[in-house]
């Protein structure tokens, strides 16, 4: 009888300790509960961002600045949470999806683009811009797009689709590749390259840096579409609609445009039109 109660008390402990495990991340980003609850209840929001993007996702010392961490405000602040609430973790492009399925994150506003194989696995938001690939040329360049490129220098980063569709659809170009953009404009402001591939927006944000002011124009003729959107784990439908209700405030109250001139616009290149009508159905 003694061993029968015994064993019982045991069982009802282990149960209430695999309870207890079970329950034991409510209180973190990875909590099975969606953002809009996390973000009600703890005023707090973890963002995976990029860290080296100038103009977009870029630390310096303990700090983030660029148009996605505005986004990330933005998202952030129609949710609840203020600045201060908001925990930012660099990611990169190989590990958004592990760390969104894995709760190390709530979202990722990463110059993310949307497309048919991460929907698997992830929802989406957004998108909240368009961006396509393009060049980066010096100010007195002539070249006005891809088609202009026979025998031409271009850099890109070895492995990227902006340099596959060079060496695939650009064949007369010569392609040089390293393993960061940051060593692509390096070797245009050298003058060891005649142009710089990929995304529009990634190439605006160089251009903007102070040191290269001046120096280099986004040609501005994209010859590819690449949606960026927000990142959240796929189970997440009501986060993903409350996120698109907040772009969606934003297109008309002025944020996205202050969000956007604060940023990238120092490029040189206009605010584009958040266009709410292509913001995706939530699944």
């Amino acid at each position: 009888m003694r061993i029968t109660r015994l064993t019982a008390v045991a069982g009802a402990f282990a149960l209430a300790m695999a309870a207890a495990a079970c329950g034991g991340d409510d209180s973190g980003s990875g909590s099975a509960k969606g953002i809009v609850d996390k973000a009600s209840s703890q005023k707090k929001l973890v963002v995976g961002v990029k860290a080296d993007q100038p103009g977009l996702g870029l630390q310096t010392g303990g700090t983030y600045t660029g148009f996605d961490i505005e986004i990330a405000k933005i998202i952030a602040k129609g949710l609840g949470v203020p600045d201060t609430g908001i925990e930012y973790k660099t990611t990169v492009s190989a590990n958004r999806e592990p760390f969104i399925q894995q709760g190390q994150v709530d979202i990722v506003v990463a110059t993310y683009t949307i497309n048919d194989e991460r929907k698997k696995v992830v929802n989406f938001a957004g998108p909240y811009y368009i961006a396509g690939q393009d060049l980066l040329v010096p100010t007195d360049s002539t070249i006005t797009g891809p088609e202009a490129l026979a025998g031409k220098k271009v850099c890109s980063v070895s492995g990227s689709t902006p340099a596959k569709r060079i060496q695939t659809d650009y064949k007369d170009a010569s392609l040089q590749q390293f393993d960061s953009y940051s060593k692509c404009v390096q070797a245009l402001a050298n003058k060891t390259v005649d142009a710089v591939t990929t995304d529009d927006i990634i190439l605006a944000g160089y251009a903007a840096q102070e040191q290269y002011a001046g120096k280099f124009k986004v040609v501005g003729k994209k010859f590819s579409d690449e949606p960026y959107g927000i990142g959240l784990k796929k189970t997440d439908t009501a986060g993903c609609n409350k996120i698109n209700d907040i772009l969606k405030a934003a297109a008309t109250d002025g944020s996205y445009k202050a969000a956007w001139d604060s940023t990238l616009g120092k490029s040189g290149k206009p605010a584009p039109e958040l266009d709410v009508t292509k913001l995706t159905n939530c699944s």
